[in-house]
């Protein structure tokens, strides 16, 4: 009997070391959109976006330099038009952050979990189960409900920004499904060429920016540059670090499952560390984005 129950003992404390780091990319993720709100303004963003990946590019590319030459062109092509889509959603989620909460922010792009069944539906032509559109519908009001916080008016512009970097973002997983140059690329160089084609395009568009990346970094305080370093280091090296490491330990939805708590952090952080209030219906429609959502993974799963 002991031979037996000493191993199922530890076997939670196991799956437990795995899914800590998991929820600690959930915990950074939701709290790099007050990062990015307390050192971006709608004049520094493009600034921003270049010194932050261009803090980690390099050493993306030392980690993966072997499996970046054995890139064909097509995956070079393949991985450096997800690239392309990738710059469009950091743009409009830094944009988007500036001009509204981090709490709705966080809380309006967890709608990306919805999106991409009912995306993936239209694409395939199968039609979604009606608790995934009770889901949808649920989440909708919530975000609804949680722009209109203060009192029934129109949505921010933060707001609508936030909503097409969801939609963007769920244009980027149906796209990296789908484009098949890249579905045996390793995720390392995969990542690593994406990151590199949206550090290019924001280079260009700083070039026409009012304020430059250097400019922007010599004017950066500790605190500045203690946001920045949080964004690169962990919100972006260590987070997927941890996926690749995670995904090979555990399922796909377990890690899917964590890394869905990310709204929540968000919410916390924008509340407890932002001063940020939600008001009544505020807190409502995150209650019902957090409940629409879950219960959309469930149901799409």
């Amino acid at each position: 009997m002991s031979s037996i129950a000493v191993p199922g003992a530890f076997a939670p404390r196991r799956a437990w070391l795995t899914d800590l780091p998991v929820l600690l990319v959930a915990v950074v993720w939701g709290a790099s959109y007050l990062a990015a709100k307390e050192i971006t303004t709608a004049r520094t963003v493009i600034a921003v976006l270049v010194l932050r990946f261009a803090i980690v590019l390099p050493v993306l590319v030392t980690a993966g330099w072997r499996s970046l030459r054995a890139l064909s062109a097509a995956q070079w092509r393949g991985a450096g038009l997800l690239g392309l889509i990738l710059s469009g959603i950091f743009l409009l989620e830094t944009y988007g952050v500036v001009h509204t909460s981090a709490t709705n922010a966080g809380l309006i792009i967890s709608l990306t979990m919805i999106f991409t069944p009912l995306a993936e539906a239209a694409v395939t032509r199968t039609r979604p189960s009606r608790a995934f559109l009770g889901a949808a519908a649920l989440s909708v009001l919530g975000v609804v409900l949680l722009t209109q916080g203060g009192g029934f008016t129109s949505p921010s512009l933060g707001d609508l920004l936030m909503l097409l970097a969801a939609l963007a973002r769920t244009v980027h997983v149906l796209a990296m499904s789908r484009v098949k140059a890249v579905q045996g690329a390793d995720a390392l160089s995969l990542t690593t060429v994406q990151l590199g084609a949206a550090v290019a395009v924001f280079a260009v568009l700083a070039t026409g920016a009012d304020a430059t990346p250097w400019q922007t970094a010599a004017d950066f305080g500790p605190r500045e540059w203690a946001g920045l370093l949080f964004l690169s280091a962990f919100c972006t090296l260590f987070a997927f670090f941890v996926q690749m490491w995670a995904v090979r330990r555990t399922s796909p939805s377990r890690v899917s499952l964590l890394l869905g708590t990310e709204p929540l952090w968000a919410a916390l952080a924008g509340i407890a560390l932002g001063g940020e209030r939600l008001g009544a219906l505020g807190l409502l429609g995150g209650a019902l984005v957090l409940g629409g959502t879950a219960w959309g993974r469930r149901s799409a799963g």
